[in-house]
């Protein structure tokens, strides 16, 4: 077997014993990392162990035994998958929305009230056609606050955005590429507005400042007085947000 040069040998997962169960570790050879690293990515896509330049299956395993109690903990701290199906509950914009089919093949989704008086997200279909339905209907959402909220603090520092998509993207809420092309997670739309507008903001400003340094944060916190505060409110949450969907 041919092996590309610089990496391990490794198998695509190992698997370490608990108490309870068995649980499944992806590995990830990188020629580029300093040391080992095991993390939780905030998709459903399970632990991954990253191998370092000069690792070895012995001892990612070992490594992976040693912080077995920490990833337990995670893994059972980590809110179950909602699939936005026909009962589900869900935060549209930061309030608890129930889905609720219309009992109709055709039509829009629309938010509302139940007849009980709470919110709701009524959609048309049949039942196993309802998470896409509303998942759709969820993007467009999330495009239509974030092209406001990328317009008005654009216009206040008097840059132009040249395209904004939204996507279903796994390990960043943001980006901006440097022809002022911005894109952003459809999940935004589920968090408090004032989490939504810090993120639009963060991105706008990298459209004079594209880095990190203290002249942007200062900028951003020009445009979105609530950025530290939302910075924190997604480190807290963000994986919440990613079960949904």
């Amino acid at each position: 077997m041919l092996l590309r040069r610089g990496k391990p040998n490794l198998p695509d997962h190992i698997e370490i014993e608990t108490d309870s169960s068995a649980i499944r570790i992806r590995l990830r050879a990188n020629p580029r990392a300093q040391r080992y690293l095991l993390r939780l990515p905030a998709d459903s896509s399970g632990p991954v162990l990253t191998v370092p330049k000069g690792g070895d299956l012995r001892r990612a395993e070992h490594f992976a035994r040693q912080h077995i109690d920490w990833l337990v903990e995670r893994l059972q701290d980590r809110p179950q998958h909602v699939s936005l199906a026909p009962g589900d509950i869900f935060p549209l914009r930061g309030v608890e929305h129930c889905i609720l089919p219309t009992g109709t093949l055709r039509g829009l989704v629309s938010a509302g009230v139940a007849d009980d008086g709470t919110p709701a997200l009524f959609v048309p279909g049949a039942d196993d056609h309802v998470p896409r339905k509303a998942i759709s209907w969820l993007k467009s959402e999330a495009r239509k606050d974030l092209v406001n909220r990328t317009q008005f603090h654009a216009a206040r520092i008097g840059k132009k955005i040249t395209a904004i998509s939204v996507r279903d993207t796994k390990s960043r809420w943001g980006s901006c590429a440097s022809n002022g092309k911005l894109s952003f997670s459809w999940r935004l739309v589920l968090a408090p507005p004032e989490i939504l507008d810090y993120v639009a903001a963060h991105e706008v400003a990298h459209l004079k400042e594209m880095n990190h340094s203290s002249r942007f944060w200062r900028l951003c916190e020009e445009l979105a007085p609530q950025t530290p505060t939302a910075r924190v409110w997604l480190k807290e949450n963000g994986t919440f947000l990613h079960g949904f969907g």
